[in-house]
């Protein structure tokens, strides 16, 4: 549409893609229900990235479905099965078990071999029982064995079960009737089906180069048996830990060149690359770092290197072991929508946006002071620029509903312009001059009031999920605490304190001194924000005529409090006391793994240090102007821009429009001056040897990607853990959220040497 909107949506969707490019999920609701209704996810495919875990979902969605009306108030039918469950790894079997034991008509369908994952590890491979502390559900046998040991008992079990599995035949299609009832197509027939649990995995569908030759017999995508080769020139290309571990093996008996795209290895475990090195200070494994296959010729390969030579080398042998890829045909062929899919149109959500706002500047032209060109129109003007908001809203609104996700971004600016433009502007912004504040002010409150009420109430509501979520759930303290103290403070010190207590205080006089009646004081309470709130967040502590109360206490926060706090907890003022953080933590929490992430978004970071800049010298300007008149007007100018450009866009507009599509952390992230600040005081503090902050990791890291998808600041935190680093303030921009050490399944991450996880998954 219009070369889709003059080229702006292909960039567009560059940022608001980049947090889940790698890590792209199924859309999952209420007990891992796909977007199709009656269609369930659960295994890999739905975030349990290891066996027991993915053995745990597959029972209890059973468990869940048994206690649907349509299944347990079923009437049996010959030909149709209760459930039916696609594919025969941990996920699937545990849950035909379970149904088996439901008395639910089951079948599965499996279109390799049951345990297909496990069954193509390499031969002796250890398959571990983690994490101890969580007790497998089920009756899949789990325990600590060698890959051939575990298929060989889950064998047993299917027979001992006498489960319905049906190997080799794949999934070709389905279609739902009116009634919800499932047509399952195989090649080697139908089936009918009241309910689907999909459990597929998605690391059956092995990256490939897409160069010349490598469909030939000689290359492979997995290693099966890597002791059969033995004298052989083996290519191996891949940077994972699992083309590592593979031309380790194979240079037991065997010549390995090993090829990598980058220039190093950035994603191995520590032990992995400690016997690499050994290897190739032996002369075991040659490592061309840099370098890209061009083509798999006969009986050699061709490799193009960084420095723009070519090198051919031989190969009897080749193993492309560069990942998985997300299903995402088969998935889409389903008819399942996958996360943050930027359907629809740009330009069109575009125009409808532009569309409400200016029905409502009709409406508006009435409602308040008339707009002197809209004077022949009288009351068919006003209630038709009402009338013309509603459609073009109700528009964006049913086109977000079928799927538009430009609709719900565009209706998202719309409401948090609205709610926010309004409230910091007295009614100042377009469309809403002279009407809008006035309109949303009510039982003699003005409208500012009731943007702080919808705020804290947001930050409750959605922050008590965020505590069941990551808290209870998971039985780990540290967020329990977390959220609770998030949502204290936000009470006590940004509503209660600035909307109630100040004006008792004064009107009781509990104040000490002259406090209670001095004007200075008394009128000024707004400043309680700055309690809490340091300077640079609290931008206007030491400006417009502030208490020497407030002067003091501001000078103390932030150049004493904070900097002494930050030698023990980095940057944790974003995640359990900031108001600004708080709404990102709670309300923002949904959506914390779209969060940008990669090189280029770690880049934007310098945007925070312009801000901190900016305020620095604004702030000089505007205390210089109090003896030096001449630096008056330019100190007003840049104070107002500031107010207009930050305060108002960069805190309150923007930041929560993209929420639902970039994650909750945008403005803490890339543009709060005091978190910047906060994080360079951490990088001193670290650097010299101070700082008590840390995420620490020990050697159990499987390379899920948990900690890496859920980090609200973009971190890779899987290399670290990979790596066994110390992840802090000196190459990252954490807040000590905690969350990564929350979801690890491993136990792998810990707060600093001192602090260690619980028997439960908790942080102590």
């Amino acid at each position: 549409m219009v070369k889709d909107f003059l080229g702006i949506r292909a960039k567009l969707e560059t940022v608001l893609t980049s947090g889940s490019r790698d890590m792209r999920r199924p859309v999952i609701k209420r007990a891992n229900e796909s977007s199709v209704p009656g269609l369930y996810i659960v295994g890999d495919l739905a975030g349990a990235p290891v066996i027991k875990l993915a053995m745990a979902q597959g029972y209890e969605v059973i468990e869940y479905i048994s206690t649907l009306p349509e299944i347990a108030k079923r009437t049996p039918e010959e030909g149709l099965f209760d459930v039916l469950v696609v594919g025969a790894g941990a996920a699937g079997l545990n849950a035909a078990l379970a149904a088996k034991d439901k008395g639910l008509a089951c079948m599965v369908l499996e279109k390799g071999k049951v345990a297909n994952t496990i069954e193509d590890f390499p031969e002796g491979k250890w398959v571990y029982a983690e994490p101890d502390s969580t007790p497998p559900v089920g009756k899949l046998w789990l325990d600590g064995a060698q890959k051939e040991d575990l298929v060989q008992r889950w064998g047993e079990i299917v027979r001992e079960n006498d489960l319905d599995v049906h190997t080799s035949e794949a999934l070709t299609g389905l279609e739902r009737d009116k009634r919800g009832v499932f047509t399952v197509k195989t090649e080697a027939g139908e089936y009918r089906a009241r309910k689907i649990v999909l459990a597929t995995g998605q690391r059956g569908n092995p990256r490939s180069l897409g160069v010349s030759g490598e469909e030939q017999e000689r290359v492979y995508h997995k290693l099966y048996s890597p002791r059969k080769y033995k004298g052989e020139s083996i290519l191996v290309v891949g940077g994972g830990n699992s083309a590592i571990e593979a031309a380790l093996v194979l240079s037991e008996q065997n010549r390995v060149v090993l090829s990598y795209r980058k220039s190093e290895f950035s994603r191995i475990f520590k032990d992995n690359r400690e016997k690499l090195e050994a290897a190739v200070s032996e002369g075991r494994i040659e490592v061309l770092f840099g370098s890209t296959v061009e083509a798999f010729e006969d009986g050699q390969a061709r490799l193009a290197l960084a420095s723009g030579e070519s090198k051919t080398i031989p190969m009897d042998h080749g193993f492309v072991l560069i990942g998985a890829e997300l299903p995402v045909k088969f998935l889409k062929g389903l008819g399942i929508r996958l996360e943050n899919e930027w359907t629809g149109s740009l330009l069109r959500s575009t125009l409808l946006t532009i569309t409400t706002f200016l029905g409502l500047w009709l409406f508006g032209g009435y409602a308040g002071e008339k707009v002197a060109m809209l004077d022949g129109l009288g009351d068919a003007g006003k209630w038709g620029g009402l009338g013309l908001a509603a459609l073009a809203m109700g528009t964006l609104i049913g086109t977000g509903m079928r799927g538009d996700r430009w609709s719900w971004l565009g209706l998202s600016f719309f409401i948090w312009y609205s709610i926010y433009g309004i409230k910091n502007s007295s009614g100042e912004f377009w469309p809403y001059e002279k009407w809008g504040y006035d309109l949303l002010s009510f039982a003699g409150r003005g409208w500012s009031f009731w943007y702080t009420v919808i705020y804290t109430l947001l930050m409750t509501f959605f922050g008590i999920q965020a505590l069941k979520r990551w808290g209870l759930k998971k039985k780990d303290k540290f967020q329990i605490w977390r959220f609770a103290t998030l949502i204290t403070f936000q009470w006590v010190f940004f509503f209660i304190i600035p909307e109630f207590l100040f004006q008792q205080a004064v009107e009781f006089q509990w104040l000490p001194g002259t406090l209670a009646t001095d004007p200075t004081f008394t009128e000024q309470a707004w400043r309680t924000y700055g309690v809490v709130y340091a300077w640079p967040l609290f931008f206007y502590t030491f400006f417009y005529d502030p208490h020497s109360v407030w002067v003091v206490w501001g000078v103390l926060l932030t150049f004493g409090v904070i900097p002494l706090a930050v030698i023990f907890f980095g940057k944790r003022y974003c995640s359990w006391i900031c108001g600004c953080g708080g709404l990102a933590e709670t309300f923002g929490d949904r959506w914390r793994h779209l969060a940008p992430k990669g090189r280029t978004s770690l880049r934007w970071e310098w945007m925070g240090i312009a801000v901190l800049l900016l305020a620095t010298v604004i702030t000089v300007l505007k205390l210089g102007s109090d003896t030096w008149q001449y630096l008056r007007e330019p100190a007003d100018t840049s104070l107002g821009l500031y107010g207009l450009i930050v305060d108002v866009w960069l805190v309150g507009i923007l930041p929560v429009t993209v929420y639902p599509f970039l994650g909750g952390k945008v403005w803490c992230r890339y543009w709060c001056p005091l978190a910047k600040l906060m994080e360079k005081l951490s990088w001193l503090y670290a650097k010299i040897g101070i700082s008590r902050f840390a995420i620490k990791s020990n050697d159990k890291c499987i390379g899920c990607n948990e900690c890496s998808r859920n980090c609200q600041v973009g971190i890779d935190v899987m290399q670290y853990a990979l790596k066994e680093e110390v992840l802090d303030n000196q190459t990252s921009s954490c807040i000590g959220c905690g969350i990564c050490v929350t979801v690890c399944p491993m136990d792998t991450l810990s707060f600093g040497a001192e602090t260690e996880k619980s028997a439960t998954g908790s942080v102590g």
